[in-house]
């Protein structure tokens, strides 16, 4: 009784809402009219509604879908739904769709009346237009104040958009159950099969749903579904939309449901890409600079995180220089190498002549969203920094060659006498021994005799997130620095001797284009030469001796080009192994998450064998 009682409430609003628009209309001009005044508080441009998003991996294969605020989405177009679903949305929901302006007194009278007679929700009260509204513009409350809203937010819609585009929306925005939204999503999700490739039984037992998801959700409900499927059929053919022999063949077709689980592969890189696509956004949108300068950053980084849902809302598809085959061997040479459950890895690929991310592992066993070792975690690198903090400046600087001497021996400074790993003393050496047997002694004396802010005047370029100041000290010549490198920043400095001394930012994220193609965000290349042409040759032959001879041999395989540098920090707290090929850069760190000593697995290398996996 209530119940009805209610709904008679909000019918009689309907013709006082009519009444004050007249006289609103006849009122002087000094006064607003009822559709000024809607315009103003209710301005409907347009119908919006959350959609996926998608990442491709660099042959445009999907690697992963976007789903935001819970609504997994597919967007169909008017002309792609087909014209069986309409009718029956129209005749089992709003009889007078193409009638009415966006209520319908009648149709709220008859629903009480058939509900009151069944003591269940045999037919809705709201018009299609207004469980649009509903849906996209307010909530699902229980009052008489919403349902009012309802009703001027159908209003608005009816005068601002046709009837086909309402009835689009409308298909696309009701909820199918299992968190799926729209037609186009039921059928894929339930079926495994694009709407057109629908049997008439399919179309109309995905059809069934929205009545009351809960109900007649068909994995949990399957015989309601299914029956009122028979009742809806029937209905089609009460209507002349179907004969007698498709009813039939259509209530005897069997329902297989073909659940379609979200693609979502390769966590650890997808992870990085929305990472990466928060910077993009930010480079692009004007929030980097902002931030550079503000005093309020926490406003701005709120700001930002909304454009960036608000892109994903919208629909984006997020293209990628994810190599799938290099990732897959990237993250089963970590399982094959790394067997202790203490000890982790991380590592990273690009593509130095695309200047592209193309593999990255943010850890063994890694899970989406967690802590990325690849670009999370800072380690001291070692002796994989000496190439570009002393070998190539001191050659950049004082034209020396891969044969040119230098000393190996006692090296003391301010209290400060590395030591190399053997603990002995080698004296003049050539630049190619002293980096292929990797002498501390010898590094250091580079760094110190150019000077140690010219020397880390080279690394400015590369813009490591954590090398300050207080880092500007000899012991960084091997190093000795206070938080370290990223795999991720390391791999992409020595992008630099595959590009003749040339240093490009590399990124995952080749474009973002909206749904239809047009390209959103794209990075802008802006390249720094950080040494001379002629230093990067003598660097390339340095870096070969060490694979071929030196201390990363077990990292050679054949190729057009290979070489790279090892490191270890002190204590063997890290193990690194940084290089290049002809075509790609990268590196893999080894190591603890709480620092700690892996003595028992250095001599085995494995920081060598993961790189010769994912880079070959």
């Amino acid at each position: 009784m209530r119940s009805l009682f209610g709904w008679f409430c909000v019918i009689m609003m309907i013709p006082i809402f009519l009444l004050c628009g007249i006289i609103a209309g006849k009122e002087s001009r000094a006064i607003k009219g009822l559709g000024t005044v809607l315009d103003e508080r209710i301005p409907i441009k347009s119908v919006e509604l959350i959609e996926n998003s998608y990442i491709f991996d660099h042959e445009g294969r999907l690697i992963s879908e976007v789903i935001s605020d819970q609504q997994n989405r597919t967007y169909l177009s008017y002309e792609d739904i087909p014209d069986i679903v309409k009718t029956l949305y129209i005749e089992s929901e709003d009889k007078r769709f193409f009638e009415h302006i966006g209520f319908d007194a009648a149709g709220m009278f008859r629903a009480v009346i058939v509900n009151t007679q069944s003591k269940g929700v045999e037919q809705g009260g709201s018009t299609i237009t207004q469980q649009l509204a509903r849906n996209v513009y307010l909530t699902h409350e229980r009052s008489y104040n919403r349902k009012l809203s309802e009703l001027l937010y159908s209003y608005q819609l009816e005068k601002n958009f046709t009837k086909k585009q309402i009835l689009e929306g409308y298909l696309n925005a009701i909820y199918f159950s299992n968190g799926i939204y729209g037609i186009g999503t039921a059928s894929t999700y339930y079926f495994n099969k694009q709407i057109q490739e629908l049997h008439l039984a399919e179309l109309v037992f995905i059809s069934a749903i929205p009545n009351n998801p809960t109900m007649y959700n068909p994995l949990k409900n399957f015989k309601a579904t299914k029956e009122r499927q028979e009742r809806l059929l029937q209905l089609l053919f009460e209507l002349g939309s179907i004969t007698n022999d498709e009813r039939n063949a259509a209530i005897r077709y069997p329902i297989k449901l073909s659940i379609k689980n979200r693609t979502d592969l390769y966590a650890d890189y997808v992870t990085y890409v929305h990472h990466e696509l928060k910077q993009l956004i930010s480079e692009n949108e004007g929030f980097t600079q902002q931030l550079k300068t503000a005093e309020n950053k926490e406003n701005i980084e709120k700001q930002l995180t909304e454009t960036v849902n608000n892109t994903l809302r919208k629909g984006v598809i997020i293209h990628t220089a994810l190599e799938s085959e290099r990732q897959n061997r990237l993250t089963r040479s970590l399982t094959e190498y790394i067997p202790l459950n203490d000890v982790q890895s991380a590592a990273a690929v690009i593509n130095h002549k695309t200047h592209k991310i193309v593999a990255i592992s943010g850890g063994k066993d890694y899970e989406k969203y967690s802590f990325n070792r690849a670009f999370q975690a800072f380690r001291q690198p070692g002796s994989a920094i000496k190439p570009l903090l002393d070998y190539a400046p001191y050659i950049d600087l004082t034209g020396a060659t891969a044969k040119s001497k230098i000393n190996a021996g006692e090296f003391c400074k301010s209290e400060y006498c590395p030591q190399n790993y053997s603990g002995q003393n080698y004296g003049m050496v050539t630049l190619e021994t002293a980096l292929k047997y990797s002498y501390n002694t010898a590094a250091v004396r580079m760094l110190d005799e150019i000077g140690i802010e010219k020397g880390f005047s080279y690394l400015e370029p590369f813009q490591f997130e954590k090398v300050s100041q207080n880092d500007h000290k000899l012991p960084a010549a091997i190093g000795g620095v206070s938080v370290g490198l990223s795999p991720l920043e390391l791999t992409s400095a020595y992008t630099t001797f595959g590009n003749d001394g040339m240093y490009y930012e590399n990124h995952a994220i080749v474009k973002v284009t909206d749904l239809s193609g047009k390209i959103l965000y794209e990075w802008q290349e802006e390249p720094v030469q950080v040494w001379k042409k002629s230093t990067n040759t003598q660097m390339l032959s340095l870096l070969s001796t060490v694979v071929k001879s030196g201390t990363g041999q077990r990292a050679y395989f054949k190729d057009d080009y290979i070489g790279g540098k090892t490191g270890t920090s002190n204590d063997y707290h890290d193990i690194w192994f940084a290089g290049l090929t002809d075509t790609y850069t990268g590196a893999v760190w080894v190591g603890k998450d709480q620092p700690g000593n892996i003595e028992s697995i250095y001599d085995k290398g494995p920081q060598l064998y993961i790189w010769k996996e994912m880079m070959k």
